[in-house]
């Protein structure tokens, strides 16, 4: 849930609106003078989101995932049951 605030409003509710985002993973829009300035969201959003920027700035890793789903597209992908026998997972 998404919800836009001033941030003098924000300023009141802090406290309650850092427990929402922590317990409740609500996110809020924090405006000045009507134009979005600032978010909170819960750290773990943020974690996820570093972590994709991290990814997708790789280009190496984003060529790697690239060829690999163009393999599965192919057929050439190993089959998810066959890789966990084979790994001892089962």
């Amino acid at each position: 849930m998404t919800q836009t605030l001033s941030i003098t409003q924000a300023r009141g509710n802090l406290t309650k609106l850092v427990d929402n985002a922590h317990k409740k993973l609500h996110e809020y829009i924090i405006t000045v003078n009507g134009a979005p300035a600032a978010i909170i969201i819960p750290f773990s959003e943020y974690e996820s989101i570093k972590e994709t920027n991290e990814i997708l700035a790789d280009k190496a890793l984003m060529k790697a995932i690239r060829q690999g789903e163009k393999e599965i597209r192919e057929g050439k992908g190993e089959n998810w049951e066959d890789v966990k026998k084979e790994l001892g997972f089962e």
